[in-house]
């Protein structure tokens, strides 16, 4: 069956624009396919596409500084780790980091919705940008380098360098930091001096659990193209 046929599904094309290499982690949600076991290496300059299949939901995120026994597939990385695996079958990235959220159509509707989050930190610059798709189809990125902006009590170094820098959540781990427990309401639960910071460099990004308005995007696109450390 032809999959060049986008009927069948999205395509999502990753390409590493990095001057380091990014093992990209892949979590599909509850129901839905880890799609290549949930991780891979992608070099510096290297690109690869996904074919993704109809409604299909998850999230996609860049691993740093890794190191695997190209036997076992086990080893760690700098951001992103999940459970030590080159291939992350079902585990998440361990925070901080940029996470690529989408959810590819559902029963009740056929758009795409995505996001670029900074819910749980950040650790490389990443974008989502549509191929087609017509009008109204936004652009979910964090282009900039907010490792370089970081508060000191938000960042996380490995071995001297600063390689993520968590969100006020991550780093409080408090009600009213996370917008849960009594404060999981938007008429309750407001950007935090982080969030308006991380707002005010990643505009198209989420800065906190409630900032749908400006961080979620819309659209029916054949491709996307999923750009780790995009042009700024």
């Amino acid at each position: 069956m032809p999959t060049s046929l986008h009927f069948y599904g999205t395509q999502l094309i990753l390409v590493n624009n990095c001057k380091e290499s990014i093992w990209p982690g892949i979590l599909g949600t509850a129901g839905h396919e880890s799609l290549r076991e949930g991780g891979f290496h992608l070099c510096s300059g290297e690109q690869t596409v996904l074919e993704v299949p109809e409604r299909w939901s998850g999230r996609i995120w860049p691993r740093q500084g890794c190191c695997f026994d190209e036997t076992t597939g086990e080893g760690l990385c700098q951001t992103g780790d999940c459970a030590g695996l080159l291939q992350c079958r079902g585990t998440g990235g361990v925070p901080p980091t940029t996470l690529v959220e989408m959810t590819l159509g559902t029963q009740e509707s056929v758009l795409h919705y995505y996001d670029v989050s900074l819910v749980d930190g950040f650790n490389v610059p990443v974008s989502m940008v549509p191929i087609g798709g017509g009008v109204g189809c936004g652009i979910a990125a964090c282009e900039a380098d907010l490792n370089v902006c970081c508060p000191a009590n938000l960042v996380v170094k490995k071995q001297g360098k600063v390689v993520g820098c968590k969100s006020a959540c991550l780093a409080a781990k408090t009600d009213r930091y996370c917008c849960t427990g009594e404060f999981s309401n938007p008429k309750i639960c407001r950007p935090t001096i982080f969030a308006h910071l991380f707002k005010a460099i990643c505009p198209r990004a989420y800065s906190y659990a409630y900032d749908d308005s400006t961080a979620l995007k819309t659209c029916r696109a054949p491709s996307y193209v999923i750009t780790f450390c995009p042009p700024n």
